[in-house]
């Protein structure tokens, strides 16, 4: 039996989170839940309920230039070695700033040393909203 003419009832179920006949949904590596707001997709719910925070500040006048996935290349000696993808870069009106934000619920130790990377090659702040 076939789900469509591709694929089988064990692809088909695994498209949709679904481990076996009977089986539990399967869940991201860290129980995160993607979430869409606006047709934009979020790798998670802090991430996404962050972004609404954002467009409330941002009509009130607080931020501007928001910027979604900004992406900041770390490089060594001319060479790119990998690059680093943050949540959100906005300009923060009242303290005259740019602001870089990453919305984490695991900080994993790629993401820790990124983080340190950009940081010092960029020489900025890269702020943690948490849970």
């Amino acid at each position: 039996m076939r789900a469509s003419n591709s694929m089988t009832v064990e692809q088909y179920r695994a498209s949709l989170g679904i481990a076996k006949k009977g089986g539990k949904p399967k869940h991201n590596k860290y129980n995160n839940r993607k979430t869409i707001i606006d047709g934009i997709k979020f790798d998670s719910l802090l991430e996404a309920r962050r972004y609404t925070q954002l467009l409330a500040l941002k009509r009130g006048g607080l931020i501007k230039d928001l910027v979604l996935q900004p992406v900041f290349n770390i490089e060594v000696n001319g060479k790119k070695i990998c690059k680093y993808i943050a949540d959100f870069k906005y300009y923060d009106t009242k303290l005259g700033t740019t602001i870089i934000e990453d919305a984490k619920g695991m900080k994993t130790d790629v993401y820790k040393l990124k983080k340190k990377l950009v940081e010092a090659l960029y020489n900025i702040k890269i702020i943690e909203i948490t849970k």
